[in-house]
């Protein structure tokens, strides 16, 4: 049975840079091993809904045609999944935004503002340089994936009324 769009699937997975570095993992151990694990985290398969772009579109695309058991390493360029950093999302906020609450910024610390989580990208005399860029925007990423289950897509149409009756 072959994962089509629409279809249900559960897979492991090991996300890494073109270096080798793991940057995510569904597997606890191989978290731990490269330390990247996360205490409240709780790992295991992932399940999506295949063609619907809950995942990033190049993963997507691979995982179409793979069938339970079956493994498989995909390159995925940024345009096909965190895309390019966009120089619009680099805004400068005055330096006085960080100390009239009593934080100092540093540059590569996490902030969480109003328009969502940012990096300190550059902290000058009189602003900060925040960066709204996803953190993988502009990487090429490399996924191992294992399917683990497959379900197969239900007509939607008649689904729906089948919760009506």
């Amino acid at each position: 049975m072959k994962i089509e769009a629409g279809d249900f699937v559960v897979f492991h997975y090991i996300g890494r840079f073109e270096n080798g570095e793991v940057f995510d993992t569904s597997y606890e151990d191989i978290a731990r091993e490269n330390e990247i694990y996360v205490e409240e985290r709780e790992y295991g398969p992932l399940g999506v809904n295949v063609g619907v772009g809950e995942i990033i579109p190049g993963l997507d695309e691979a995982l179409i045609g793979m069938e339970i058991g079956e493994k498989k390493t995909v390159t995925i360029p940024p345009e096909k999944a965190y895309g390019m950093p966009n120089p619009e999302l680099v805004i400068d906020v005055p330096l006085t935004e960080f100390t009239n609450i009593g934080m100092e910024p540093v540059e590569g610390m996490y902030v969480m503002t109003d328009s969502g989580i940012a990096k300190i990208a550059k902290v000058g005399e009189e602003s900060v340089s925040l960066d709204f860029n996803h953190p993988l925007a502009g990487k090429t990423l490399v996924f191992e994936v294992e399917i683990v289950d497959i379900e197969k897509g239900k007509d939607l149409e008649s689904e729906a009324t089948a919760d009506v009756e």
